[in-house]
């Protein structure tokens, strides 16, 4: 008997964009979530700390909601736990054990009290009415990694989550074969990460990694800085076993880096804890039993490697035989802050490693157009649905599929808010849902909206100015002349006679507007930017955010 009623997958984040990835597969009154992340902001949202899905569809539908899915523990997967469970109830989270130590502590840094955790492993059956799913390994730059595999009533979905083939890994290798199995049973829909879509051949095994890391560390007789990502916890591990074999001892500086070594330490990834050592145990060492392990490798103007490198970290000084190692390539839109630190370091008299096809000390966890169409080939579905990328990246990945059999006409490449419907084996777009971003200000949620960036974006470029106002309501006059403060625009003790120029205007217009016969205070401020502002950008060609106070004054 056909299923006449639609299953139905949207994403709420993680299409056109890396990061904040959210999935929603939902069948009449059963809905599961895959992933819940956050988007790191790029330079044009000022002060803003994250970027994390609109979720006002899955509050409207939390009845249905039946749990979390989660791949594996990266911050684009993890990180919008903490505001999901503040905003709306989710009955269960299922998560690898490496995921479930970060999102613990996550939720015990903002104190929220949440235990329905459901620890993913590789034999784990998951069945709901509508759903049943199946949890599949794969290799990334974190252990504890999986694939997704739903059984609807429609089809079955086969959401890969991050990852990338290598037979040679640090960790387990993927389990190629049980991907094989569920393409050999009928996948309707694939949707696959998209991120190195755009880049050709094979990512580098760990494994090459490991050696060129080994062969520097072997050769170097002064003191090794390596900045790495805290994240990829298996580069933690193998610098760690590295250095155990050639008898350094590990500093470890920045608080990410510390949770990843507490975390890979607390699940035996790293076995020998005495390698770790504080500052002050190294100055008993000599130079060449000393690493130090950081974060900073993007640049990052507050990570210990940029302090260290400024000269303005409390316990490390640069030393003329020190080597600082990059093991990490550069996020788009952070070449230059790299570069700033590594001309820093060279001007300090140090050797730098970084990254290169001349020198393998960084390998993506993300799978390149090869392994793309591994994937492809083992799982052959009849839809495909290119996520977790930029447009360009989607649509490249696209272009893969049909290279590698998809029929053309089923490869969707849609947007966050898209609703793609499964029914009876075939796939359609099918209307659109709410779907945005969110911005996270420290504590605040959502309360960030364009207005409020337009006007920090305005501030950073052209400043603020405060008038305070003294009006005496009684005579309806300027009690004294406006106090005007400037912040960001003008330096003012340098700039009196253009101060005393705003002083003037604005004291004209509260005096002509107080002749009025009736008025308001809102409609007076109102005023004040609408003459001053073009007047100021006259004298200056800048528009600075322009805020009047009022005081009342009684005086006869």
């Amino acid at each position: 008997m056909k299923e006449n009623v639609p299953t139905q997958v949207i994403a709420l984040g993680g299409l056109g964009e890396v990061g904040k990835n959210m999935y929603v597969v939902e069948h009449q009154d059963e809905l599961i979530i895959i992933d819940a992340g956050v988007m790191f902001p790029e330079d044009n949202l000022l002060g803003v700390d994250y970027v994390i899905q609109d979720v006002s569809y899955l509050k409207k539908n939390e009845n249905k909601i039946k749990g979390l899915f989660i791949t594996h523990g990266h911050e684009d997967h993890i990180g919008g736990i903490p505001f999901l469970l503040q905003a709306i109830n989710i009955p269960v989270i299922y998560t690898p054990k490496i995921a479930q130590d970060l999102i613990i502590k996550k939720l015990e840094e903002r104190n929220i009290n949440y235990h329905n955790f459901e620890t993913i492993t590789a034999d784990l059956v998951v069945k709901f009415k509508h759903f049943e799913i199946e949890f599949i390994n794969t290799t990334h730059s974190i252990p504890d990694s999986f694939a997704i595999l739903i059984k609807t009533p429609n089809g079955n979905i086969f959401e890969t989550g991050d990852f990338k083939f290598d037979l040679t890994p640090i960790g387990p290798v993927a389990n190629i074969h049980k991907m094989a199995q569920a393409g050999m049973n009928g996948v309707t829909l694939l949707l696959s990460d998209s991120t190195n879509a755009l880049t050709s051949g094979y990512s580098k095994s760990e494994s090459a990694v490991d050696g060129t890391l080994n062969d520097i560390i072997s050769k170097h007789h002064g003191r090794i800085i390596i900045a790495t990502f805290a994240s990829n916890i298996y580069r933690v591990k193998h610098i760690a076993e590295t250095c155990r074999k050639y008898n350094r001892k590990i500093i470890v500086f920045g608080r990410s880096m510390e949770n990843s070594v507490e975390l890979a330490l607390n699940n035996g990834l790293i076995k020998d804890k005495s390698l770790f050592i504080d500052a002050n145990q190294a100055k008993s060492l000599k130079r060449n039993e000393v690493c130090i392990l950081c974060t900073g490798s993007q640049g990052e103007p507050l990570a210990a490697l940029s302090r260290i490198a400024s000269g303005q970290h409390k316990q490390i000084s640069l030393l003329n035989d020190d080597l600082v190692i990059f093991s990490s390539s550069p996020i788009p839109g952070n070449a230059e802050s790299i570069n700033r630190i590594i001309n820093k370091l060279y001007l300090k008299g140090v050797r730098v490693f970084t990254n290169s096809e001349f020198s393998d000390i960084h390998t993506s966890g993300h799978a390149k157009e090869e392994e793309l169409r591994w994937m492809l080939r083992l799982i052959k579905p009849k839809y495909f649905m290119p996520m977790h990328g930029e447009y360009r990246m989607l649509k490249r990945h696209a272009e893969i599929g049909v290279e590698c059999g998809v029929d053309e006409n089923n490869t969707l490449i849609c947007s966050n808010g898209d609703v793609v419907e499964l029914l009876n084996g075939e796939v359609r777009k099918n209307g659109h849902v709410q779907a945005g971003d969110v911005y996270v200000d420290g504590s605040r949620v959502g309360d960030i909206g364009s207005v409020v960036i337009k006007d920090r974006k305005l501030m950073s470029q052209d400043g603020i100015l405060i008038t305070i106002l003294n009006i005496n309501t009684l005579t309806r006059k300027l009690l004294l002349k406006p106090n005007v403060t400037a912040r960001g625009f003008v330096l003012v003790n340098e700039n009196q006679e253009l101060m005393q120029k705003i002083e003037r205007k604005i004291a004209e217009i509260v005096n002509n507007f107080l002749m009025k016969s009736t008025y308001s205070y809102t409609d007076l401020k109102n005023q004040i930017i609408l003459e001053l502002l073009p007047f100021i950008n006259s004298l200056t060609g800048r528009r600075p955010i322009i805020l009047p106070v009022i005081m009342e004054v009684n005086q006869a």
